[in-house]
């Protein structure tokens, strides 16, 4: 099972006790930075793109990220991930911060070979985000130990070297709206997570790479790649 994630804790404040959530649907953005839209060959979408990954895919800090024999090109896509622990549909954009409890830094983890294969026939990307371990998820902080989520650094590296290094201010369609727009095609549960998208840089990892993905004041995720 690679160390699976059964729940996300925020911590209580003032030793109060720890909010805990269940994992629901981990709603994805696609290509939410430009840069990273130009260093695939994509255009710059005019809404937010949205991919889900199963719950199943989490694995935490201080475990592995296991490359399934089906690829043989994973990448490493950094991202600043928000819990949503009030229910919502049709949520107003500002309103839309109301309902995150807690950050967190993520990894989407992508097939790229099975991506490309996908893409080119018009076939969901479904299988090359969706294998076991593709969502290293970092621990979490309160919401309002961030007060602004598009005024952060982002960076991740490999083995000690920086392959990533963006900032959430180029994110093309910033958090409110993306929760806005994705409460207007399901209701986002408490529990639901949303990985925003990744900036430029993304590549390649290898069998025993160490990943450390970061974003500024949320907790370090480390994962092994095996």
């Amino acid at each position: 099972m690679h160390g699976m994630m059964e729940e996300c804790r925020i911590p209580g404040r003032d030793g109060g006790a720890d909010a805990v959530y269940r994992p629901g649907k981990l709603v994805c953005i696609g290509r939410n930075y430009a840069k990273h839209a130009a260093e695939l060959g994509n255009a710059v979408p005019t809404r937010p793109m949205i991919f889900l990954k199963p719950a199943s895919s989490l694995v935490a800090s201080g475990g592995h990220m296991v490359i399934p024999s089906a690829s043989a090109d994973v990448h490493h896509e950094v991202e600043l991930v928000c819990l949503i622990g009030k229910a919502g549909k049709d949520i107003r954009e500002d309103e839309a911060l109301d309902h995150v409890a807690g950050y967190a830094v993520g990894l989407d983890m992508t097939a790229r070979d099975i991506q490309q294969q996908a893409k080119e026939k018009g076939h969901p990307w479904s299988v090359a985000k969706g294998f076991d371990t593709f969502a290293p998820l970092g621990e979490f902080v309160p919401s309002d130990a961030v007060p602004n989520p598009q005024d952060l650094v982002i960076q991740l590296s490999i083995n000690g070297e920086i392959r990533q290094d963006g900032h959430t201010r180029d994110m093309i369609f910033p958090l409110a709206r993306l929760i806005s727009y994705a409460s207007s095609i399901f209701t986002l549960m408490p529990g639901d997570l949303l990985f925003t998208g990744t900036p430029e840089g993304v590549g390649p990892v290898a069998s025993g790479d160490r990943l450390e993905a970061q974003v500024e004041g949320l907790p370090v995720l480390t994962v092994d790649v095996r």
